[in-house]
This record gives structure tokens, C-alpha cells and sequence, in this order.
């Protein structure tokens, strides 16, 4: 007969195969370990999207990570945090006051019993003080708070100037590969026409030569890349050096306004002179409160004598103050009147520059928009058509090598100066969106 452990033994070794599929408790709870920790890892190696593929993606990292907003957000909620403050109660003054002290030992009395002093003093500011104070500090938030709009209104306006330039070098290093390209193809057809004896070979080397400069203006526009790209990633707070996205599409800028005084008559609710209209406002207020300062303010306070163990008496008190420093008082009359008025003269000077760029933008972009369209309506058409017809002279020997190449180099520089165009339109364009206010 088989004995326990041998039969033990074999049940471990053909077990049924539902009980042998079933893993052991220990497996079960590392999976389930393994997977929790796993998933609370996942937020934290998920890398966040790299920005420059579209334009969107360089509003929305303005945004949401760039550090002067950032900074301008949290000023924004101190000023907000002093308004409370402002119109507060000073703290109370408590005292306590020992009298019958012996003059060789304080801490003795002269005599059976000493006598303590209890008071609690309460300075109270009237006439409307603490009103005009809690008002003065809520327009100087607003002030601030409007500062941080017209802060992001102008990061975002260079921040579209900085994609542009960026999208742009794209375009234009893609019309010098294009031209590259077609003048090897010429430098092709030239060498098989001095191999059949109908050209000089002075055709090629002169198709070589163009390559050659138009090799060292394409060094030129990927420096102007890098710059551009460095000049992307400041504006977005990262580093010089960090990576950028391809462009997907042409960056589009759309102008609400359809003239220009039409677009000037965004700037007097500009962001930028509303803050100084706030500081102007809070100026004026601070003129207010400190005419209100002739006025005195009083001290309420109450007391308590202490003999021994007991009470002995109690006291009401009323201190006003004597306001005899009138000179002082009317310097700083003086000086509040002098901020208000310089306050909204610095508002008049921001409307005027507001108004200044604005007219400025409005030129460079409907110079540039116009430039542009007749580029692309006109000039490449008739630049396009001269090319294939000199071509095909070409080919035939009816025009010299010289003529097929001025014509290439018209029409090739027609694309560039479209494009040049384009990006000078979306340049002036972002200025005039920063002077109407679209930050979306």
C-alpha cells in the first residue's frame, strides 16, 4: 500500500487542470501591486506635447506655462489679498501698568499690596477713511490685473510673429531646394546639348556656379530658422535649445477691423490704458483720503484698577488725535494731487502709443497683404509663363542659356518674395490683433 506522502506526491503531479490553471495568492497580489503602481506612474512619464505644429498649439503654451504670466497671475492675487487689509482696524493696544513698586526693588511693593492697571485701547478712523483706503487698494489690483491682460496680449502678438518668421524660414528654404533642383535639371539639359555640339559647355558650369550661391543663401536661411526657432522658445519660457514641432499648415491671422479707424477705436478700451485710467482713478481717491486726514481720528479704550486680589475700579477712555502737523499734511495733499495728474497724463501718453502702433501695424499689414496678392495673382503667372516658354526655346536653340536662367530666377523669386510677402502680412497682422484685443 502507497503511503501518505507518495500519494501526496503524485495529486501535486496530476492535479486536475482547472486547480493547476489557478495561480498562487502571492502571484495574484504582485500583478495586482504591480498594476497600481504602474498606473500611478503613467501621469508622471507622460511627456507633454512638444508646441509648433500649429499656431494654436503656441497660444495654448502661452498661455498655460509661460513664467511672466505666471509671475503677473500671482502679483495679480496679491493685490487682490491687500484689499481686505486696506480697510481693516488697526490692531488693539493692550497695557498693563504696576504702580507702589519700591524703587530698589521692583519686583517688591512699598506697600501690603500692589496696585496693576488693565487697559484696552481701540483706534477707530472716521469720516470714511477706511472706505476710501479699502477703494484706493481695490483700483490698484484692477490696475495690476489689466497690466497681466495687455502682458498676455503681447506675448501672444510675439508669440504669432515668432511662429510666423519660424514657419516662414520653412517656406523659404523649400523655394531654394525647389530652385536647386531645377537648376540641376537645366545643368542636365545644357550638358546634353554640349554633348550633341549645340551648346557651350560654359552653360553647365554657369548652372553650377547658381547652384553654388543659392547653396550658400539657403545656409543663410537655416541660420535665420534657428533664430527664429530660439526666438519661438523664449517667448514660450523654454529653452533656446529646445525641440519645436514642423509647422503642419500655414499659419492664418484673421483681422476683425475693416479700416483702420474702425481698428483704432479698440484703443481706448486697450487693456493697457485702462490700467493707467485704474491708477489715475486710485490716484484720485488717495486725494480724497487724505483731505479726509485733516479730519481727527478718536481712541476708545477701557480699564481696570486691581488692588490686591479684587477689582478696585474701572475706566472709560476717549483719546482724540490733535492734528497739528498741517504742514505735513498739505505736502502730501500736495503729492497725491501731483500723482493723479501725472497718472493721467501717463494715460494720455499710453493712448497716444497705442494709437501709434496700431496705425503702424495697420500699414505694414495691408502693404504686405497687398504686396502678396499681386505677387500671387499677377507676377507668378507671368513669371511661370516666361519660364516654360524660355525652356522650351531652349531645348529647341532658339534662346541662349542666359535667358533661361533669368527666367528661372524671376520666377523662383517670385515664390520667395511671395513668400517673404506672407510673412510680412502675418507680421503686421498679429500687431493689429494685439491692438483689437483677439487673444484667442
Amino acid at each position: 500500500m502507497a503511503s501518505p506522502f507518495y500519494l501526496w506526491q503524485a495529486s501535486r503531479l496530476h492535479c486536475h487542470p482547472l486547480s493547476c490553471q489557478r495561480p498562487p495568492r502571492r502571484r495574484v497580489l504582485a500583478c495586482v501591486l504591480a498594476g497600481a503602481l504602474w498606473a500611478l506612474a503613467l501621469p508622471v512619464t507622460a511627456t507633454e506635447p512638444i508646441p509648433g505644429h500649429s499656431l494654436e498649439s503656441i497660444r495654448t503654451w502661452v498661455l498655460e506655462h509661460n513664467p511672466e504670466l505666471r509671475a503677473m497671475g500671482l502679483e495679480t492675487q496679491a493685490a487682490e489679498a491687500r484689499i481686505l487689509p486696506a480697510g481693516a482696524l488697526p490692531d488693539p493696544m493692550a497695557s498693563m501698568g504696576f504702580r507702589g513698586l519700591d524703587p530698589g526693588s521692583p519686583w517688591r511693593t512699598v506697600g501690603a499690596e500692589r496696585e496693576i492697571n488693565y487697559a484696552v485701547r481701540q483706534r477707530f478712523p472716521l469720516w470714511g477713511k477706511r472706505d476710501l483706503a479699502r477703494t484706493a487698494a481695490s483700483q490698484d489690483a484692477v490696475a495690476i490685473g489689466l497690466d497681466r491682460v495687455t502682458a498676455t496680449r503681447g506675448l501672444l502678438s510675439d508669440a504669432e510673429a515668432a511662429y510666423a518668421r519660424y514657419w516662414h524660414a520653412d517656406q523659404a528654404i523649400d523655394v531654394l531646394d525647389r530652385r536647386i533642383a531645377l537648376l540641376r535639371q537645366i545643368e542636365e539639359i545644357a550638358g546634353v546639348r554640349y554633348a550633341l555640339g549645340r551648346a557651350a559647355q560654359q552653360d553647365a558650369i554657369r548652372a553650377q556656379v547658381e547652384q553654388t550661391t543659392l547653396q550658400r543663401e539657403r545656409i543663410e536661411r537655416l541660420a535665420a530658422k534657428q533664430e527664429a526657432a530660439a526666438t519661438l522658445n523664449a517667448v514660450l519660457g523654454r529653452r533656446s535649445d529646445a525641440p519645436l514641432a514642423a509647422p503642419d499648415e500655414a499659419p492664418h491671422l484673421a483681422v476683425r477691423s475693416a479700416s483702420l479707424a474702425e481698428a483704432l477705436d479698440a484703443a481706448d478700451t486697450h487693456p493697457a490704458v485702462r490700467s493707467q485710467q485704474a491708477r489715475a482713478e486710485a490716484a484720485r481717491t488717495n486725494v480724497v483720503l487724505q483731505r479726509r486726514n485733516r479730519f481727527p481720528d478718536i481712541t476708545v479704550g477701557v480699564g481696570a484698577m486691581q488692588l490686591g486680589n479684587g477689582i478696585q475700579s474701572t475706566e472709560l477712555m476717549l483719546e482724540v488725535e490733535i492734528p497739528f502737523q498741517q504742514r505735513a499734511r498739505r505736502e502730501r495733499e500736495r503729492e497725491s494731487r501731483l500723482l493723479e495728474e501725472a497718472a493721467l497724463a501717463r494715460r494720455d501718453a499710453t493712448l497716444r502709443a497705442v494709437e501709434e502702433r496700431g496705425a503702424s501695424a495697420w500699414s505694414q499689414w495691408t502693404s504686405a497683404r497687398e504686396r502678396r496678392q499681386l505677387i500671387q495673382n499677377t507676377l507668378l503667372p507671368q513669371a511661370d509663363a516666361t519660364w516654360q516658354s524660355a525652356l522650351a526655346s531652349y531645348q529647341v536653340g532658339e534662346v541662349d542659356f542666359g535667358t533661361l536662367l533669368e527666367a528661372l530666377n524671376e520666377w523662383q523669386g517670385a515664390d520667395l518674395a511671395r513668400v517673404d510677402a506672407l510673412r510680412d502680412e502675418l507680421l503686421g497682422a498679429a500687431a493689429v490683433r494685439a491692438i483689437e484685443g483677439d487673444i484667442r
